[in-house]
């Protein structure tokens, strides 16, 4: 069967503009893993249910009564030709596609977005050393650029969950103090039914820290939005109910969702296998190990370089940080159904083995998506990174065909000591693909067909220092033509 790639170049004024047909057509390659052996141990099949409230429909006992509920409903989005707006499944970073989410909405509002609870730096990784759990700070962020913006409160509650607590010890302590007694001055234009309901989680956040007085908790840099999650993840003994408080809290449209890859109240590990063997442990390690761990900052526009190009990715028991020690978690429920009734699947920007790959190792995400008819979209990095500096084929760093195949390994769970492999070719997995004009990362399109992609789209964007960025109106332009 031959296929060919269509490229379209999409601007800002024309997103209709197509480059059109290349002229090569090229037979279904055959995938590179498509012999390996099939494991079928399925030693740990995670546990996704939860000891407090599992169904936010219960919640009314926290007395929510009182706080507005403002937020205009917003009705579905219709084409020209009357079409209701998409459902889209994003699986992405949590900083990277940021940029984007709130544009997200001028095509679609029916988008779940799917987020990794495996972050182990900065705000996020101080609460999860003295509380433990999962790590929420890239839930909050994702939910902190949907948040209404509607009117004054709504631009206050915002201000205040996003407000990071000051870099010297001393005095992020006394605003801690201040935020926490409802005296600092974030909470100007705070009505009190939301300042009653914030306050009370503040609270709970600030008794689980004092009951661990072993472990003696630092605010320097301390995110309030990750207090926050905080104390609402301990009080009701579950992530998602947390994630619906924090989502009627912050206003999130009716629609959106954010919500956790996997179902779990525990620490999650993540580890790397690089391509000699060796086992890198913990996100921050893989990613970024040359900043500050204790810096609430990332700094990604300088990394060093792997001594070897990263194989796969996968989850670590408490227990243990070498390969035995191996575990299987499985996909977040609602995230397989989901994807069950998604119009298209988008895979953002985003670290692609610390934030995209986590998200796709679970058991039943690789099955959902090869099951689905629907358009499933690869929307590629404006930047090189540690993660993409070295190929497993080839010198140098990863190609455009290099990341669709790290995409399908991921899906496939290849490697995976715990679960069976699956066997699916990438274009089970990856239709289309969007890529930024100019970008660092080298296309090459015959190879890209053979694995059965079948159009490329080239999105106009901005030079910045480290590589380029998306036009955000382009890249949603893309995203809706593809999807329709």
């Amino acid at each position: 069967m031959n296929r060919s790639i269509q490229t379209n170049r999409h601007t800002p004024r024309d997103s209709s503009s197509t480059r059109g047909f290349l002229g090569h057509t090229v037979t279904l390659a055959r995938h590179r893993h498509a012999s390996r052996s099939r494991n079928s141990r399925e030693n740990c099949r995670g546990d996704c249910t939860t000891r407090g409230v599992d169904d936010p429909s219960l919640l009314p006992t926290l007395d929510l009564a009182g706080v507005s509920d403002d937020v205009e409903d917003v009705e579905d989005v219709e084409d020209v030709e009357g079409a209701k707006e998409p459902k889209l499944v994003v699986f992405s970073g949590g900083t990277a596609f940021n940029a984007v989410a709130a544009d997200v909405k001028k095509l679609t509002t029916k988008v779940s977005y799917v987020l990794p609870v495996s972050d182990d730096g900065g705000s996020t990784a101080e609460i999860v050393r003295v509380l433990g759990g999962p790590a929420v700070g890239d839930i909050r962020s994702r939910c902190l650029r949907l948040a209404d913006e509607t009117n004054e409160e709504a631009r206050a509650v915002k201000k205040l969950l996003a407000y990071r607590l000051s870099s010297s010890a001393q005095e992020a302590k006394r605003e801690w103090y201040e935020i926490v007694e409802g005296d600092h001055a974030l909470w100007e234009g705070v009505t009190e039914p939301y300042k009653h309901t914030i306050r009370a989680f503040l609270v709970h956040f600030h008794a689980q820290i004092l009951r661990h007085s072993s472990e003696r908790f630092t605010f320097t840099g301390g995110s309030v939005g990750n207090f926050f999650f905080a104390g609402a993840r301990t009080f009701l003994r579950s992530l998602e109910a947390a994630i619906f408080m924090f989502t009627r809290v912050a206003r999130i449209p009716e629609g959106s969702m954010v919500l956790p890859a996997i179902c779990t109240e525990e620490r999650i590990k993540l580890a790397a296998e690089l391509d000699d063997g060796k086992v890198i442990v913990g996100q921050h390690a893989i990613s970024h190990p040359s900043c500050d761990v204790d810096s609430v900052a990332v700094d990604k526009s300088s990394w060093e370089e792997l001594e070897h190009p990263i194989r796969r990715v996968f989850y670590l028991s408490s227990e243990g940080d070498t390969k035995e020690h191996e575990v299987a978690p499985v996909a977040n429920p609602r995230v397989v159904g989901e994807l069950a009734s998604a119009d298209a699947i988008v895979y953002g920007m985003g670290s692609l083995y610390t934030s995209i790959c986590p998200c796709l190792i679970l058991k039943g995400t690789g099955e959902s998506i090869a099951g689905r008819a629907c358009p499933k979209i690869l929307v590629l990095n404006g930047v090189i990174d540690r993660e993409t500096s070295g190929s497993l084929s080839h010198p140098g760093p990863m190609k455009a065909s290099d990341v669709v195949l790290a995409i399908t390994d991921a899906l496939n769970r290849r490697g995976a000591s715990k679960t069976g492999e699956l066997r699916h070719l990438p274009g089970r997995y990856v239709t289309e693909l969007i890529v930024p004009k100019g970008g660092p990362i080298e296309i090459d399109e015959v190879v890209l067909a053979e694995l059965g992609v079948r159009r490329v789209v080239e999105v106009e964007s901005e030079h910045v220092d480290c590589g380029v960025h998306f036009e955000p109106d382009g890249l949603i332009s893309s995203i809706g033509s593809l999807v329709r």
